[in-house]
């Protein structure tokens, strides 16, 4: 049994960080994380978000390069060295997605520019292509959100948040809960297992009807017939050949906005 943390009897429960801290009450650490973010954005009256999810590991291309050359510098240093070849392999990788990055202030401050104010743009409020997502609409002059989290390395939110719309969460079920409420489109740029698990969470809610259809836009025709074959999915008959129209694959953030524009005739 493990040890358990001594509680004082006498301080107001609401009070009690000790207390709210034990595995008893995660059911209302869970009720707080979700009431808290929700009372500031209706302060702030956010109703309608754009929601755009992406790779933390994605800068613009002339801070890759710089990367890779210091790590090839590293490695004349230390030939042999296994993580030094994966790092350099790593950001070879991500050169080649880096256009991406500008690709995503483009579209930032499209949400913002030509939705006349309806939108806010919303993240996951950390480095890389949600940065630079919040970047466009924050230069903008839009309302920018990061839904941000705790992870084991730490991160923090981006610098293009507007003010008081920074949120950090513990549990990735409510922060995706606040992704998702007010989204009205869904623009996802190349990532990794996070992106393609809030993706795919979003496709299952529209799928099964707890979710409103809306536009669901990857961004990269090169990056996402690579790594995902949908239509292997259809093949085997796993999901539904009307399945495949819940979503669109672009290659520019105008053809992404051009196709949010359309949805809801603006």
């Amino acid at each position: 049994m493990s040890k358990r943390r001594r509680i004082n009897s006498y301080t107001k429960a609401y009070e009690d960080i000790d207390f709210l801290k034990l595995s008893e009450a995660r059911p209302v650490r869970l009720q707080l994380e979700l009431l808290k973010p929700e009372v500031i954005l209706q302060e702030h009256k956010i109703h309608e978000t754009i929601v755009c999810f992406g790779s933390a590991r994605v800068k613009p291309a002339a801070e890759m390069k710089k990367d890779i050359a210091m790590t090839q510098a590293q490695l004349k240093i230390n030939p042999k060295d296994k993580k030094l070849h994966n790092r350099l392999n790593e950001q070879k990788g991500l050169l080649e997605i880096a256009d991406y990055y500008d690709m995503a202030v483009e579209f930032g401050a499209l949400v913002v520019k030509k939705g006349k104010g309806r939108f806010s743009m919303a993240t996951g409020g950390g480095p890389g292509l949600m940065e630079a997502s919040n970047k466009g609409a924050f230069t903008a002059g839009g309302k920018s959100i990061g839904f941000n989290i705790t992870l084991p390395m730490e991160q923090f939110p981006n610098p293009y948040i507007s003010k008081n719309l920074a949120f950090l969460f513990h549990y990735f079920a409510i922060r995706k809960m606040h992704l998702v409420m007010r989204s009205k489109a869904i623009v996802v740029f190349p990532g990794g297992f996070g992106t393609f698990d809030e993706m795919f969470e979003i496709l299952t809610l529209v799928q099964t009807g707890k979710k409103e259809r809306i536009p669901i836009i990857w961004v990269g025709k090169k990056f996402w017939n690579d790594v995902v074959n949908v239509h292997k999915l259809a093949h085997y008959g796993v999901i539904s050949t009307d399945n495949m129209n819940m979503f669109s694959i672009v290659d520019s953030a105008k053809e992404a906005w051009d196709i949010i524009a359309k949805f809801y005739n603006i």
